[in-house]
């Protein structure tokens, strides 16, 4: 695996222009590309929010009463602009992924760089998740080529993650 990875979080449908849709999640849409051509197949995972039809019964569910990125549907699928390739796709019923993490340190990884939605639920969980798991990787978050549920939760995760020695740039 290569030394750096760009990781895609959960870049699909339903979060970008389907239930839980934002103006803010479009207008990412132009970096996120950009960061996608900068790095080869080889270079890119991604990361896919996976639920199943018992979301409402789930205790995210109940906090989130929103059907969303359910398994084979519309809204589950990537982006289809981003559909560039990836090395692998995790598909994750939960916030962070402990497989991403474990994968990360298992295949010797130097630094990562986290895009994607949202920063203020997944890419800071997945960001904190190799932090702890693997503390000795590089984590990254790009400002620019993320958004988060409001613009002012975007800002707060981003000074928070700064705190927790994740580099934020662009």
């Amino acid at each position: 695996m290569p030394k750096k990875m760009l990781i895609l979080i959960d870049f699909q449908n339903d979060f970008i222009d389907g239930s839980l849709g934002t103006p803010e999640a479009q207008q990412i849409i132009p970096a996120v590309l950009k960061k996608l051509s900068e790095y080869s197949k080889d270079e890119r995972i991604a990361t896919m929010d996976t639920h199943g039809e018992n979301y409402l019964s789930t205790q995210e569910g109940k906090y989130l009463p929103v059907i969303h990125t359910q398994y084979k549907s519309h809204g589950w699928e990537i982006y289809p602009a981003a559909q560039v390739g990836f090395k692998y796709i995790i598909e994750k019923s939960t916030f962070g992924s402990i497989e991403l993490a474990q994968l990360l340190l298992n295949e010797k990884v130097e630094e990562v760089e986290l895009i994607g939605l949202d920063s203020d639920i997944c890419v800071i969980s997945n960001a904190i998740l190799i932090k702890n798991i693997a503390p000795e990787i590089k984590v990254m978050v790009s400002a620019h080529a993320t958004a988060g549920t409001t613009p002012q939760k975007h800002e707060n995760v981003l000074e928070v993650l700064k705190t927790l020695q994740v580099d934020i740039i662009d």
